[in-house]
């Protein structure tokens, strides 16, 4: 297989030493997510000095929490938002061919029980065929009940009427967070985790940097810049609150998601019901040897880095399950469970608790001093999202324009001169994907020691010499993703995880940080 050239270093030591206080950047962003760091990504490209604060590791909050699916909205075809579907369906389409180790097609039925649901979502899937034109990944089908079954031989056969298979994208989101990452990195970017932005910096009533501490050491920054964009997602109003403005522009969502044993799901097909008892949408996806069940969309109040599910939608998940599938998964089949906050945008006249109706696009403000505030938004169109911020950025002459935006054609790290058709996400986690770095990970201490299936201690070195992991949660939640699959098995090797981290650091991996985590994934 083609490499590509040696991975850069991330020490954090290195990357401390980059941070150049007498500097003033063309661009700081606040918030390590999806948003923030595709904005890095394409102001780097351009040309841009560009430096990232992320308070603690990338995609900690949300941007590691998702369905997993690179889609144009089927939802939102329903809902008559064509423009955003259109965006979507083209960015998914860009994601799958930037990133083909971390983002692929997957194709999705949806079976049907009354005779009216084959047709009337089959044709609404026409139309979102239609809508991704070159940018389609295979065509709608009607299947016959043998057909639906020969697709998920898991489902309910009675009643069964037929269904529709229709494709959509899967991904692995926290790892095309580090890719984004270590892509804006090679564009010269410099992006530092654990990096906790305590203020803004002003100068005639102006934003002109960011505070910083350090948050692994206590040690202050100050960070000077031409412009400073807020990307922290469901959090963005506490920056803005400083900035001066009360008025939230965020209301929080919870999405609850469910991982169980492949055997509920065996194949290489998810399943879609578009409308549940409660008329939520419901999804069973094959991702990396498992099933996730989920989601939920429950108003939260508070803002909490590791948001607990609420009883009844643990309850919601496992019942409507058992509504499709013969072999229901009942708690103790499950093998992890995780909560991500939306960040949905609020119309300022909005006051309802139903966060279904509101605004899954993204908005971007800029105050009178000059904030940059982004939010909002979905995975698929992070690309779309950073274009967009910038284009804000020169309207309001915070940054002159340089070379136009080259993402939408930029290979991200590990898909260079990649030329093996890789090995679906549907399967474990293993060497195949870390895609054309392959053999770099193969060249590092205990490439033969494996730790669990999936994870070897050269994988570890791998998270702690080039891809900015610090803590045991950064490995087993973030470069592998043992914690999201299955918990338990993440706690039991997180002894050996840690004295490997430590070898390579020096840094106290805060080992009992992440077992207190681990628990809160499991359910007893």
């Amino acid at each position: 297989m083609p490499t590509q050239a040696q991975p850069q270093l991330t020490r954090r030591e290195d990357l401390l030493a980059q941070l150049d206080p007498q500097a003033v950047y063309d661009i700081a962003i606040v918030g390590g997510g999806a948003t923030g760091l595709g904005l890095a990504l394409d102001a780097a490209a351009r040309g841009y000095r560009v430096v990232l604060v992320e308070s603690n590791d990338f995609a900690k909050g949300t941007s590691s929490r998702s369905t997993k699916l690179v889609h144009g909205g089927v939802r939102y075809l329903a809902q008559g938002n064509i423009a955003l579907v259109r965006e979507a369906l083209h960015e998914r389409s860009t994601l799958l061919h930037n990133a083909p180790h971390i983002a692929q097609p997957l194709s999705f039925v949806m079976p049907s029980y009354a005779w009216w649901e084959k047709p009337f979502y089959g044709i609404g899937l026409k139309i979102y065929d239609a809508l991704a034109g070159r940018s389609g990944l295979g065509d709608t089908e009607f299947l016959s009940c043998e057909e639906t079954l020969a697709y998920l031989p898991s489902v309910q056969a009675d009643r069964l009427k037929g269904g529709v298979k229709y494709w959509d994208g899967q991904f692995n989101d926290a790892k095309l967070a580090l890719a984004l990452a270590r892509s804006a990195a090679l564009e010269s970017a410099l992006l530092l985790n654990y990096m906790q932005a305590k203020s803004l910096l002003y100068s005639d009533k102006k934003v002109s940097g960011v505070r910083c501490q350090d948050t692994l050491t206590g040690a202050a920054h100050d960070i000077q810049a031409r412009c400073v964009v807020n990307a922290t997602g469901v959090w963005v109003d506490a920056l803005r609150a400083q900035d001066g403005d009360v008025q939230a522009m965020v209301a929080p969502s919870q999405g609850v998601h469910i991982v169980v044993d492949k055997k509920f799901l065996p194949g290489h097909a998810g399943l879609m019901i578009p409308k549940t008892a409660d008329g939520r949408v419901l999804f069973a996806v094959p991702w990396l040897g498992k099933v996730i069940l989920g989601t939920t969309d429950t108003p939260r109040h508070d803002l909490a880095k590791e948001p607990l599910a609420f009883e009844e939608e643990i309850d919601f998940i496992l019942n409507e399950s058992a509504r499709y599938l013969r072999d229901a998964p009942q708690r103790s089949d499950v093998k992890s469970i995780w909560v991500g906050l939306r960040p949905l945008v609020k119309p300022p006249e909005k006051t309802g608790q139903n966060t279904k109706a509101l605004s899954r696009e993204h908005t971007v403000l800029v105050s009178d001093s000059g904030l940059v505030t982004v939010t909002g938004g979905k995975w698929t169109t992070y690309r779309a999202m950073a274009e967009d911020v910038l284009q804000k950025c020169f309207d309001s002459t915070l940054l002159m324009p340089k070379s136009r935006s080259c993402t939408e054609i930029l290979k991200l790290v590990g898909a260079e001169n990649l030329s093996d058709l890789p090995i679906s996400i549907c399967e474990p986690e293993g060497l195949h994907s870390y895609g054309s770095e392959q053999t770099w990970v193969q060249q590092l201490p205990g490439h033969q020691t494996w730790l669990t299936d999936g994870l070897s201690e050269a994988m570890v070195r791998f998270a702690a010499r080039y891809e900015y992991a610090v803590h045991v949660e950064d490995v087993l939640a973030r470069r592998s993703r043992l914690l999201f699959i299955d918990a338990r098995l993440a706690m039991r090797i997180a002894p050996t995880v840690a004295a490997i981290l430590f070898s390579e650091t020096g840094i106290d991996p805060d080992i009992q940080g992440f077992l207190d985590l681990a628990a809160q994934y499991t359910l007893n």
